[in-house]
């Protein structure tokens, strides 16, 4: 289920976006399972269907999701790949903030607790089992 924040600094169709990806991540529209209409979403969410329809463009433009005109918009057989490969990405924005609480002198011990806190909180277990022991798969600072 998406939830939308209306009173959020977020633009509504990037929620959908993160919703969309966050939703196919976590198996509830497993890979090939057909979407909501964009009628059926604007409905259940409240919400203008062109702001749907903007949303739903912008992960077709990212092949995470696959239309097939008269019945329906399907997520792509390698939806789960691409959303991940897209969040690896993100690597490097996550070295710049980190390099900012470094300079800041917030303790590495911090900054690793939260990040290990996050993963514990969305339920994935493929992090240290200790602060120090983060150069597994990383880099050591």
């Amino acid at each position: 289920m998406l939830l939308i924040d209306k009173l959020s600094g977020k633009p509504v169709y990037e929620q959908i976006i993160e919703g969309m990806e966050k939703n196919i991540l976590m198996g509830v529209y497993p890979e090939g399972s057909v979407l909501p209409s964009l009628r059926e979403l604007s409905v259940t969410l409240g919400i203008n269907p062109n702001t749907i329809q903007k949303s739903y463009a912008e992960l077709i433009r990212r092949g995470v999701i696959v239309p097939s005109p008269g019945s329906g918009t399907y997520v792509a057989v390698d939806a789960r790949a691409r959303i991940r490969e897209a969040a690896a990405g993100k690597l490097s924005g996550l070295e710049e903030l980190v390099a900012e609480l470094a300079l800041a002198d917030v303790p590495k011990g911090d900054v690793l607790a939260t990040v290990c806190a996050v993963y514990a909180r969305v339920g994935k277990s493929n992090t240290p089992a200790e602060p120090d022991s983060a150069q597994e798969g990383g880099k050591q600072s």
